[in-house]
């Protein structure tokens, strides 16, 4: 599979803003977790402890080790994560939109059977 210069780059070039991006969005609900006045104090650090170690994985899913010879796997598990979203598609080349809108569509087809 031809995976293009450009296309690597953009994704290069927009890896630190999707990172900033997606994590100002779980700051905030690990804050909403931290704060939530229906739990205890004990309750909220655990499950805020929880929700941190789940977004590490996610975080190394998807930042570790990116490579030009992954990128289209690496770019589907972003989007799978909303870290990567639709609208980002559109600074990459129209074969890799189609790729990853083709994985879009399957994976909404396969989370309707599930």
């Amino acid at each position: 599979m031809d995976r293009k210069e450009s296309d690597w780059r953009a994704l290069r070039d927009m890896t630190g803003t999707l990172r900033e991006r997606y994590l100002e969005k779980k700051n905030r609900e690990l804050l909403a977790t931290l704060t939530d006045t229906n739990k205890s104090p004990t309750e909220q650090f655990w499950d805020t402890h929880a929700q941190m170690g789940e977004e590490k994985k996610v975080l190394q899913r998807c930042l570790d080790d990116i490579r030009r010879s992954s990128m289209d796997v690496t770019m589907a598990v972003m989007l799978n994560h909303e870290m990567l979203l639709e609208e980002d598609l559109e600074s990459f080349s129209p074969e890799l939109q189609e790729r990853l809108r083709n994985y879009l569509d399957v994976m909404s087809t396969v989370g309707d059977k599930a």
